[in-house]
């Protein structure tokens, strides 16, 4: 009982944080962010849809499995699924990381101070007894590069969990989490991807 009770007060601590952050000045970048938005491949005709996804999946993995709408591939050597629903118009890539069982007190704790600096766009998130790295967009707005980039991250997110909690691309100042950036792996698939 008192885990939970503990774990509400965190939650609970993090929401009424970023909401009296959305009052306060502006967060600073330890170091400028890459601009992926300027030359990337929006075009307000050309929507992402399940087609274009299966395309960029498959560049990154051609043994991916799956079907539109579903999928399952491997990324340096860890198992992403992307899930959609054109109806709704929503994306999801995740990937299961460990038991939630198994998470202690102090692993949740960091877990919720990367979510606010180091996981970026990708996060840690708790569903069906497991702690998940995911990345959630709409569909139809998401750039080819913004989904490669959300594959990075969620890979990243996985692969430092224990260790720098970071999803790759930089840490925002104001938080806890220093540690190195694995921005190589987002950049290999920014490459692979974008050469369609």
């Amino acid at each position: 009982m008192k885990y939970l009770i503990k774990l509400f007060l965190i939650v609970l601590t993090y929401l009424t944080f970023g909401s009296i952050v959305c009052f306060a000045e502006q967060v600073y970048v330890e170091r400028k962010a890459p601009n992926y938005k300027s030359d990337d491949n929006r075009n307000t005709s050309k929507k992402m849809s399940n087609k274009r996804l299966d395309t960029l999946i498959k560049r990154i993995d051609k043994d991916a499995q799956g079907k539109l709408g579903y999928w399952s591939f491997v990324v340096d050597k860890q198992k992403l699924l992307v899930i959609t629903d054109e109806g709704a118009d929503r994306m999801r890539i995740i990937a299961p990381v460990i038991k939630s069982e198994e998470l202690s007190q102090k692993q949740l704790t960091r877990i919720m101070q990367a979510n606010f600096d180091s996981a970026l766009d990708a996060r840690y998130a708790i569903a069906k007894g497991v702690l998940w790295s995911a990345f959630i967009h709409p569909l139809s707005s998401l750039s080819d590069k913004e989904f490669l980039v959300g594959v990075g991250q969620v890979t990243n997110l996985i692969t430092s969990y224990g260790g720098s909690y970071s999803s790759g691309l930089l840490i925002y100042r104001g938080g806890d989490s220093e540690d190195l950036r694995k921005r190589e792996l987002i950049d290999d698939l920014l490459k692979k991807g974008l050469a369609i």
